[in-house]
């Protein structure tokens, strides 16, 4: 792989999952890697520095510090969040200032990550805002390699719904329906589909990739709780009604995710990367435990 400047790649969100794993799989495969940063002496941003990447200090709200680090730049991981301070209207801003900028700087390959069925969004706001960014970059006529998640099994470590204790027994709750399959992957995966797409652009250059690396139904979800925990384990449906009036956005959610689901070729995805995680596996990897009762 060449290593000039001219082959550089700028990678956003370098201190967050995605970002962090593509700026560390570049880097194993001898690419040159800018990594963007609000904080240099971050602890995840000083260990992307030791491992041979260069920190370019900037923030998504400052169109000057992303158009300097993008100058001169050949490819741009691109990644937005709708976690942060200004929500999913934070996120679409952030994410079509950048598509703008790459745009005006000449980025020659972009890969973006966006979202699983980003075009079927069926009026779920925060998969619009991710479609619109989708849609600026193709109105820039970017040369770009969409990648599309599905459900991050990071969001079992969060509060919600994440499966708790009761009793003796574990209990996985969501508002997945029974028998309806789960397409789910580890964020750190995502980071070799976006090294594979910077070394064959003539592969991935318009491509549009769905990426999962397990399926399975809410019963099938607990039973590999069960093998990694050695606790008895059951699911529990939450229904719409219940949902709606305790959280709202779960509710919109888990409606998309009953009706429509993410639609990835797992089969395919795992010839191409036969490291994919499967949920056991990295409930095994993270040393996954549940919280205690309440």
């Amino acid at each position: 792989m060449p290593s000039d400047d001219r082959r550089t790649i700028l990678v956003l969100g370098a201190t967050g999952k995605q970002g962090g794993s593509t700026a560390r799989y570049l880097l194993d495969r001898g690419w040159p890697v800018h990594a963007f940063v609000r904080d240099p002496g971050k602890p995840a941003a000083q260990a992307l520095r030791e491992r041979g990447a260069t920190l370019v200090q900037g923030d998504l709200d400052d169109a000057g510090s992303l158009r300097k680090a993008m100058a001169g730049m050949y490819g741009l991981f691109s990644v937005q969040t709708p976690l942060g301070e200004g929500g999913v209207p934070g996120e679409e801003r952030h994410g079509k200032l950048v598509a703008d900028i790459a745009h005006e700087t000449g980025i020659e390959h972009m890969v973006h990550s966006s979202v699983g069925g980003a075009e079927r969004p069926e009026g779920v706001h925060w998969r619009e805002s991710k479609l619109r960014i989708e849609e600026r970059i193709g109105e820039h006529d970017l040369p770009v390699t969409f990648l599309r998640p599905a459900y991050f099994m990071e969001n079992l470590n969060t509060d919600m719904f994440p499966p708790k204790m009761a009793g003796d027994r574990l209990v996985y709750r969501r508002g997945l329906a029974p028998g309806v399959p789960l397409q789910m992957i580890a964020a750190n995966d995502i980071g070799y589909f976006a090294a594979d797409a910077f070394d064959a652009p003539e592969e991935f250059i318009g491509a549009k990739v769905e990426l999962a690396g397990d399926e399975l139904t809410g019963e099938q979800i607990a039973e590999v709780f069960q093998r990694h925990t050695g606790i008895p384990t059951s699911f529990e449906s939450i229904s719409m009604e219940e949902l709606k009036e305790t959280n709202p956005w779960q509710a919109t959610a888990y409606d998309w995710l009953n009706r429509i689901g993410y639609t990835a070729d797992l089969p395919t995805l795992r010839k191409q990367f036969p490291g994919l995680l499967t949920l056991e596996q990295w409930l095994g990897s993270t040393g996954w435990k549940p919280l205690p009762a309440e």
